[in-house]
Parts: structure tokens; sequence; C-alpha cells
């Protein structure tokens, strides 16, 4: 009975998350005469799409995809199938904190970084390449493309090394520049000044999540055309 319960609260758990993502995807009103923005990016993302909706209400529809976009290997799978056949005018997308992250031999996720059997689900060489592709994918969608650096991991998170995010975006800085006309929203900076997360967790409050909308939304506003 007892595994009959848990089994049915991930179950329940599982579900809702799925729901919360595709409640966020789609703007429950669509102004075809605003320009259209695209959020791609990880649960992170997930928390400052309706705040970043509110914030540009009049001013733009926001979309996301209707999925968690997880690591660049993800990206590069999926990423025709987020850019569908809408015309977007803004992209600004993420993807890091789920590469970065450890996997265990047998592929359990957020395994210790310490178990010399443990890894990274995208090194760093694989990550510059996969984020290449995506960042040259989006470029021929014709927006204005904009690079939102990955929050940092703060001390005790499980499954993932404090300052593995800096290393990633030293990675991720190196591709948008030599691809250039793409655009940085600088969050880890910001991320680093005091903004609330859960205890021992890569994911924000609420409160957090809207103090990541003000500068997400901010950095879409002055690209808008």
């Amino acid at each position: 009975m007892l595994r009959v319960i848990l089994c049915l609260t991930v179950a329940i758990s599982l579900c809702s998350n799925s729901l919360a993502q595709k409640l966020a995807a789609v703007p429950a009103d669509i102004n075809p005469e605003l320009p259209n923005v695209l959020l791609i990016g990880d649960s992170i993302s997930i928390g400052y799409t309706k705040p970043v909706r509110e914030k540009m209400k009049g001013l733009a529809n926001v979309f996301r995809p209707s999925t968690n976009c997880g690591p660049t290997t993800k990206g590069v799978a999926e990423l025709d199938k987020w850019l569908g056949d809408r015309k977007w005018s803004v992209i600004h997308f993420n993807h890091g904190l789920h590469d970065l992250k450890y996997m265990g031999p047998d592929n359990e996720n957020l395994a210790d970084p310490e178990n010399s059997k443990s890894r990274q689900q995208v090194p760093p060489a694989q990550y510059a390449a996969n984020l290449k592709k995506i960042a040259e994918r989006l470029k021929k969608t014709g927006a204005i493309v904009i690079w939102c650096e990955t929050t940092p991991v703060p001390e005790g998170a499980k499954g993932r090394v404090v300052g593995d995010s800096k290393k990633y975006n030293t990675i991720a800085a190196k591709v948008v520049q030599e691809l250039g006309d793409i655009q940085t929203n600088p969050l880890w900076r910001l991320s680093t000044k005091g903004i609330p997360t859960r205890p021992a967790n890569v994911h924000y409050t609420a409160e957090g999540s809207d103090k990541l909308a003000d500068q997400v939304a901010l950095v879409i506003k002055k690209n808008l055309p």
C-alpha cells in the first residue's frame, strides 16, 4: 500500500508539473497586432514566464514551449517543434543548469558530483557545440535573439557544483560572441545579488522569480521592434 501511495503521489506531482508547463506556454489573450516573444528555458524560465507576461501586457504576446526545455541536447532535438510556424520578433533562450548537473552511471538524476562514476549530463565541449547549433538556428528565424545567462548553483544544491554556472556562462559567452548579432541578458549577475531561492535549491521563490522577470522583461522591451 505504501508503494502504491508513493507511486500515485509521484504521478500526481508529474501531472501537475506538466499541466503547469502547458498552462504557462500560451498567453490567454493573443493580440495579432503585437509582436510575438518566445521564452526558451528550463524550470527557472517556467517560474518567470507568467510574471514576464504580466509585465509585458499590451507590448507583446509572450509564449514558451509546453515543456521544460532542459539541456542543450533536448534543444537540438526539439527546437524546430518549439519554434513552430509562428513569426517571432524576439527569442530569449537559455540552457545550462541541466547541462552542468551530474548523472549517475545508470543515468540516475542529480548524482553526487564527488562520485568518480558520476558525469555531467552535457560536458563543456559538447555544450559549446550544441549551443552553437541552437543559436545558429534561432538566428535563421529573423528574430532578435537574446542569450540569457544561467543562474547560479547555491551552496547545498543536490547534483550540481557551486561555480559551474559561471564556467558554462563563460563558454556560452564565447559562442555568442563568435556568432555575433546576439544580445545577452546578464541574469547570472542579478541572481548573485540576494535574489531569494528555495533552501539549498537552484529554484527560486515566487518573489525571486518575480525579480528575475523584472530583468527579463526589461531586456526584451529594449529589443522589441
